[in-house]
Order: C-alpha cells, then sequence, then structure tokens
C-alpha cells in the first residue's frame, strides 16, 4: 500500500504541474518597473515581488480548461500604496490609499492547441479597488491578486473584453 500512496501522491503532483504550466509568465525588464523593488532598502526585493507574482499569475492555470495556454508578458508592476521609508524602521511601511491602487501592464496570449483565441496588450488596474469586501485580510500581495484574478476571470474565463 506504501507504493500506492507514492503513486499517488505522485500523479497529484504532476497534475498540479500541469495546470500550473498552463499559464507561462515571461517579465519583460522587470528593473525599469515602475514599482516592484523596494529602492528605499526596506521590504521585498524585486526577485521576491516578481516571485510572488509569477506565483499568483501561474496559480490562475488551474481555472483554464485543459487544452488552453496562456502566455503573460508582465511589461510594467506598480504595487498598490507607495513606500515610506522611515516608518517603521528599519523596514518601512507601504502606505494603501484609495489613490495608490496596484496597476500592471500586460501583453497576453490565450491559445487552445495551435489555435489563437485572444491576445491583447492592456493596463490591468481598479481605482475601486479598497472597496470590495475581500480585501479584509492584510497579507502581503492581496490587492495584486485580487486585482489580477478579477481581470483573469473576466478577460480569460468569461472572454469579457477589455472596457473602454
Amino acid at each position: 500500500m506504501r507504493g500506492g500512496a507514492v503513486i499517488v501522491t505522485l500523479a497529484c503532483a504532476l497534475w498540479a504541474d500541469a495546470a500550473s504550466a498552463q499559464v507561462t509568465v515571461r517579465f519583460v525588464e522587470p528593473e525599469r518597473y515602475t514599482d516592484a523593488e523596494n529602492r528605499l532598502g526596506s521590504g521585498l526585493s524585486l526577485r521576491a515581488t516578481l516571485g510572488e507574482i509569477r506565483r499568483i499569475i501561474e496559480g490562475f492555470g488551474r481555472d483554464l480548461p485543459p487544452g488552453r495556454s496562456l502566455a503573460i508578458d508582465v511589461l510594467d508592476v506598480d504595487l498598490a500604496g507607495v513606500e515610506r521609508p522611515g516608518a517603521n524602521i528599519p523596514f518601512g511601511l507601504r502606505v494603501v490609499s484609495d489613490v495608490t491602487p496596484p496597476r500592471f501592464r500586460l501583453r497576453y496570449v490565450l491559445t487552445e492547441g495551435r489555435r489563437r483565441i485572444a491576445a491583447a496588450e492592456e493596463v490591468v488596474t481598479d481605482i475601486n479597488f479598497l472597496l470590495r469586501a475581500s480585501r479584509l485580510s492584510s497579507g502581503a500581495f492581496d490587492h495584486e491578486r485580487d486585482l489580477l484574478r478579477d481581470w483573469f476571470r473576466r478577460r480569460i474565463v468569461e472572454g469579457r473584453p477589455p472596457a473602454g
């Protein structure tokens, strides 16, 4: 039975990897991003921030129908809030307000097999991001995760075109 448990665990891990492999993320010139790196010596590094954004976006793969793939180029990142380095020495503090929403510039291609279903470049932001009830948690990247999840659901899963 022990061998069976190993096989089941391995199969689950492969299935999870296959789901996340449906979404690929590429960061284009991340050193030029508006606000993805703590430039004031406090908070997360660029590498840590991009790692978390990659994890968030790749996690959407489980919501794609089988056979579909999504390739996303992240062209710019502006995290919610602004840094206040002296507010919490030595770590600094990120102050979030309704005038500092998260913003991403993305280029994406959604395919099914070899057929292109959708492709575009757009800016993803929501000035009303603080009005949502799901904003009650205080984890790192909550606002960015919620914004990207809502965009993914509307644009990729439901196939709604950009507003505008």
